[in-house]
């Protein structure tokens, strides 16, 4: 649906309305429950389009449930990657062992799924696209307060301080392209380094725990004779991989490094960001110097920092958050992508049950924050054992992967499936 299609102020057609920032994975997940609901649903993107490519992810435990009730389940299990085994390598290049995907990831083989990035959020989007509408290459610039009271507006109760003090009877929306409008409620899905959370909550550096980790994505050309699989690479603090995720003659490079604080001064600059790995990975041996030179000339490379976001409130007055913009569990974890499925649904639910948004906003958190902290706790249970920082932890570590080929394949974390999902609107 086109900008065009809906009237400047759809409060005129008598439906709630939202407008979702984010077009990504907890954006289009959450319009699709939300539109369900009967409400009203504008997404805005910053990108020019909806998001291709990106490196795999997983659906796992609660997360597939969600799937399978939007119907997508099916198709996500053509998608899956079905890769056949992760090699780890020593600073040589020798072969330390080779397991089995599901081992390392703690992930239920046959259950759990591993799909592009892509994949995924191009089949959200076709769920959404003829009933809900985009803003595509446009963002929030300002959120304000509608002050004058609607006779008709039914949501929540003028003794919320949040409600009325915060956002009025609506949010006023100015976006970067200057158009205007009017919302019953605003959500960010908008990421880690969310901007609604900035503009709403204050600046990221009070609710980001950093983990030590430095990384980088990217993609380059298939030269390795790699076929659905996985290689990783590693000395005390490096690491670097290459992922097949099929017969493609594209792979998959991951390079992470420790870093016990953030590189502020790099994360807005590419070329900064360039420089600090190629620096950090110089003399690494196997085929790290390949994957360098193809750094330098990649132009999908994605930075960041190893973090998480952690929130005493998800919501403020009428704005909300969901998703990495709320708690983001950081890729050590391999939640983000379950945790912003899970996230969507559980909000939309609270919102389809429950006609006070304050209401809906406060059994949102009471029934997911503990699903939540169970998935971000699980970086203090091993997962970032896979990159060591010390020689004796990378003993420790391939002890541990040798042991695998033996052992019979671990069970399920817990906190994958830790929620137990109502029906929807119940």
């Amino acid at each position: 649906m086109t900008p065009t299609d809906l009237p400047m102020d759809v409060r005129t057609t008598g439906k709630r309305n939202v407008l979702i920032s984010g077009a990504s994975i907890a954006g289009p997940a959450l319009a699709y429950w939300l539109h369900r609901s009967g409400w009203a649903v504008t997404v805005v993107e910053k990108a020019g389009a909806p998001r291709t490519g990106g490196y795999p992810i997983d659906i796992r435990g609660t997360a597939i449930e969600v799937v399978r009730r939007m119907g997508i389940l099916p198709r996500l299990r053509d998608a899956h990657i079905d890769s056949r085994r992760c090699t780890f390598l020593d600073a040589d290049g020798r072969e330390v062992t080779s397991v089995g995907p599901s081992a390392v990831a703690g992930s239920v083989e046959g259950q759990d799924l591993e799909v592009r990035r892509g994949d995924l959020a191009a089949l959200l989007h076709g769920l959404v696209r003829d009933d809900v509408e985009f803003l595509f290459d446009d963002s929030i610039d300002t959120l304000g307060s509608t002050e004058s009271p609607d006779s008709t507006d039914t949501l929540g109760t003028t003794d919320d301080p949040d409600q009325y003090g915060e956002y009025g009877h609506g949010v006023d929306v100015t976006f970067r392209s200057g158009r205007r409008r009017t919302f019953d409620l605003v959500v960010g899905a908008d990421g880690m380094h969310s901007h609604t959370r900035e503009l709403v909550f204050g600046p990221e550096e009070q609710f980001h725990r950093h983990l030590g980790y430095c990384f980088a994505l990217f993609t380059l050309p298939n030269t390795f004779g790699l076929s659905r699989e996985l290689v990783l690479w590693n000395t005390p603090g490096r690491a670097a991989a290459l992922y097949a995720v099929g017969d493609d003659d594209e792979l998959h490079a991951f390079l992470t490094f420790h870093r016990p604080t953030p590189p502020l001064d790099v994360l807005r600059d590419p070329e900064a960001q360039r420089e600090l790995v190629a620096t950090t990975f110089a003399g690494a041996g196997w085929k790290v110097p390949d994957i360098i030179d193809a750094l330098r000339d990649a132009d999908d490379l994605f930075f960041d920092t190893a973090g998480q976001i952690r929130m005493p409130r998800w919501s403020r007055g009428r704005v909300a958050l969901v998703g990495d913009a709320a708690y983001a569990p950081s890729f050590l974890t391999g939640q983000g992508s379950s945790l912003a499925l899970v996230g969507a649904y559980t909000l939309a639910n609270a919102l389809a049950t429950h006609r006070d948004h304050t209401a809906a906003f406060a059994a949102h958190e009471r029934g997911t924050r503990a699903f939540v902290a169970m998935n971000q706790a699980l970086v203090g249970e091993g997962t970032a054992t896979l990159f060591p920082t010390t020689a004796r932890a990378l003993e420790q570590r391939d002890a541990m992967l040798r042991d695998l080929v033996t052992l019979p394949s671990p069970p399920a974390r817990p906190a994958h499936s830790a929620l137990a999902l109502p029906e929807f609107g119940r």
